[in-house]
């Protein structure tokens, strides 16, 4: 049988161009204006209200959409509230933001009175389960987005909780989630947290409508058509919704995409954002929705009995993941079906500047007294493109901003460089430029044709594909100008570099390391072990080593000391001890000493949760080794820390199971010595004393009638007094020899 492909897709090349017509700072003040006369321009403006009084400042009696958000409001467009706020704000939308509110009592959702359009839910920037538990399940010390790192200020599941109280808050007003965690965990689900297969977040947190995914197109979408007077069920054709039908509700069909010229994103010469709304939605015929363009999912009952069928599940969404080519999908949940359309194309060029040049203040809400810890990390740096074709199997930046990169403009990206040169508060030091990875940035596809059609899950795995463009030219005529920028004085890399691509640009690696390493330039291989790194899709360890020669090499070219700082994960699926013990090997080899190890955390949606799970790969079907036991995840980690004292009995366990008794010693070889150091003992002294910690006196149990069973009233009772106790016999020293038994004489 002979498999015949399309010749011509309708949506080969195209972009999303909602934004691009939105009103901007950079528009206000001219791409080609001087540095003076554009910040004279652009004034600094109010963060959006977070009270009822701040909204009344600027002349609103009522709100059209309210926010709620997990995370502490901070105006800068590294913050999802920040840029979705701003979004709808610059189309004249009036909007509020309720940030990390009073779960316990619905107070908060009535802060700003009864939205005129919906309520946005959102957990906050990360999973709420992830920013409460460590991958050992204990509670985190600190939460980085809340104000002084201050955990509890929201609850577990927190899209659930916020998702409820604004149904009771105001019955009858549109409920919409969106953000990371109502992101992936759209369909079912496993949760790491309750080791179960939990059904659709949508169930639970009864929301109308979910978006999944960068949700500017979308939000403003919803915003546009909600306030036209259309109804939220109305919103159902939109891609990157997902939604759930009632039990008598039929499913509805998803049409084919309209024949549309390449790249013009559904929009006619001469129409502004109504008719790039209209663009983005399609309308629904009749009929029953059955067909090529919709694919059934294993329901939620068959994924929880069996381990298999959850894992050809988990096949079936991430290959549904391109929007060029991506089907809808439909989930059934007993008698409920779970819809998760297609997702939304990438933005343009100009709909990421017209983002970016927004009027953000940059700064937190001025209601908040101690700092941000988030806030402090990042509010120096600049980003530059969003997405990512790695596709590693652990990571959900793929699965959430798309495997297309939609990169910015030169001048944009300058122009924001330049803004901040200006504030009187800014030290000179860009802390980094880049995105999820720093060095993809005008990457794309050679030929939009074949995009539209392809299916794999990684662009650079297992090898870099011949039609990915890799051209550094861009990036590095950016970093370039970017340093010499008036009132610049460094700019660094701290996003995640991908090695394999940067090798192929000496010129790059050259810029890279004379002009953007603040001595410690971070990377990560992530493990050495070849099955393992299959398993994640990444490059194999040849390629890390390559690049660390590269680097040192650069380094002593340009006389600096400057060192590569290595991130692995331990417990990953795959990794087993002895993937373990030879990693440790390769870091006392190459004298790595990792500060910190990443323990693998089974997030919702990821190709490796279901690993994690299932024990079995979703696209090979071959059984994968996991690292299940607490014992076993607490091993691996310390192999990777072999160099500290208090790991020594640990590590000593780990190479006795592996049977690599070898590594133990005190040659040059060894990991670790014969004997153990003295902070060893230390260390498990204390480990035993805080596990039988406690007052284990026994208490004679007390009668209904108040007396111990030795017939004394509790009350009576006394402790002994200090005479008494002068009179008990002193310990006996172990090296004194006992009297024993001595016969008369």
């Amino acid at each position: 049988m002979t498999l015949s492909l399309p010749i011509f897709n309708p949506n080969a090349g195209r972009l999303g161009t909602l934004l691009e017509s939105l009103p901007t700072k950079g528009q206000a003040a001219g791409l080609s204006m001087a540095p003076q006369d554009r910040q004279a321009a652009c004034p600094p403006t109010e963060p959006l209200p977070m009270t009822m009084a701040e909204a009344r400042q600027r002349g609103w009696d009522e709100l059209d959409v309210v926010f709620v958000t997990g995370d502490a409001y901070i105006d800068h467009p590294s913050f999802a509230m920040a840029i979705l706020g701003r979004v709808l704000e610059a189309a004249g939308f009036r909007v509020g933001i309720v940030s990390q509110p009073d779960w316990r009592r619905v107070d908060d959702w009535r802060r700003f009175g009864r939205p005129r359009l919906f309520f946005g839910i959102s957990a906050g920037n990360m999973d709420s389960m992830i920013n409460h538990y460590t991958a050992n399940k204990k509670v985190r010390n600190a939460d980085a987005y809340s104000p002084g790192g201050q955990i509890g200020l929201r609850p577990d599941r927190a899209t659930l909780s916020y998702c409820q109280r604004a149904r009771e808050a105001y019955p009858g007003v549109p409920v919409i989630a969106g953000g990371v965690e109502a992101s992936l965990r759209r369909l079912a689900h496993y949760d790491y947290w309750s080791d179960k297969v939990r059904r659709s977040i949508l169930l639970d947190c009864k929301a109308d409508l979910l978006v999944f995914g960068m949700g500017e197109e979308a939000i403003l979408a919803i915003a546009q058509r909600l306030r036209a007077g259309e109804t939220v069920k109305d919103l159902r054709n939109m891609r990157s919704v997902a939604y759930a039908l009632g039990a008598s509700e039929a499913i509805p069909p998803w049409p084919p995409i309209p024949l549309l010229p390449l790249g013009d994103g559904g929009r006619r010469p001469g129409e502004g954002l109504a008719a790039a709304a209209e663009a983005f939605t399609h309308p629904l015929p009749k009929g029953d929705g059955e067909g090529n363009d919709t694919i059934a999912l294993p329901t939620y009952d068959a994924v929880c009995r069996d381990k298999p069928t959850f894992a050809e599940a988990t096949r079936i969404i991430h290959n549904e993941t391109n929007p060029y080519n991506a089907r809808r999908l439909v989930q059934w949940h007993d008698r409920q079906a779970v819809i998760a359309n297609p997702p939304a194309f990438p933005i343009s060029q100009i709909s990421m500047d017209a983002i970016y040049m927004l009027p953000y203040t940059r700064q937190p809400h001025p209601t908040y007294k101690t700092s941000i810890p988030a806030f402090e990390m990042i509010k120096d740096s600049v980003t530059i493109m969003r997405g990512c074709f790695g596709g590693c199997t652990f990571c959900s930046i793929t699965a959430h901003q798309g495997r297309t990169i939609q990169s910015r403009s030169k001048e944009s990206v300058l122009l924001e460089i330049k803004q901040m040169a200006a504030d009187p508060k800014f030290k000179g030091t860009i802390s980094d430029i880049g995105g999820p990875t720093a060095n993809m940035y005008q990457m794309k596809c050679a030929q939009p044709e074949v995009e539209a059609i392809c299916r794999r899950q990684s662009c650079v795995h297992p090898t870099i594909c011949k039609l990915l463009g890799t051209d550094h030219g861009p990036l590095v005529e950016l970093m370039k100008e970017a340093r010499e920028t008036p009132g610049i004085k460094k700019v660094l890399v701290a996003s995640g570099i991908r090695m394999d691509l940067a090798r192929r640009s000496p010129e790059y690696m050259q810029q890279l390391v004379q002009h953007h390493v603040g001595g410690h330039l971070k990377v990560a291989p992530e493990h050495t072990d070849p099955d393992v790194l299959m398993k994640m899709r990444k490059p194999a360890n040849d390629d890390f080593e390559k690049f660390t020669e590269v680097f040192n090499r650069e380094s002593k070219k340009a006389g600096k000391k400057q060192y590569i700082v290595p991130y692995f994960i331990a417990s990953h699926p795959a990794s087993d001890l002895d993937a373990m013990i030879n990693l440790a090997v390769f870091l006392k080899q190459n004298g790595y000493r990792p500060d910190q190890v990443q323990d693998f955390i089974p997030a919702p949606f990821d190709v490796a949760t279901a690993m994690y799970y299932t024990g079995i790969d979703p696209f090979t079907k071959k059984p994968v080794y996991i690292a299940r036991q607490l014992r076993d995840r607490k091993l691996q980690r310390a192999l990777m820390q072999f160099f500290k004292p208090e790991n020594y009995f640990e590590v000593r366990e780990a190479l006795r199971q592996a049977k690599r008794t070898d590594l133990i010693g005190d040659g040059c070889d060894s990991l670790i010595p014969s004997r153990p150091p003295k902070e060893a003992l230390q260390r498990r002294r204390q480990d035993a004393n805080q596990r039988f910690a406690g007052n284990y006196v026994h208490t004679p149990p007390l009668t209904a009638a108040g007396q111990s069973q030795s017939g004394t009233p509790s009350n009576q009772r006394r402790p002994l007094d200090a005479a008494s106790q002068d009179r008990r016999p002193a310990k006996q020293s172990r090296r004194t020899p006992g009297k024993g038994y001595r016969p008369k004489t």
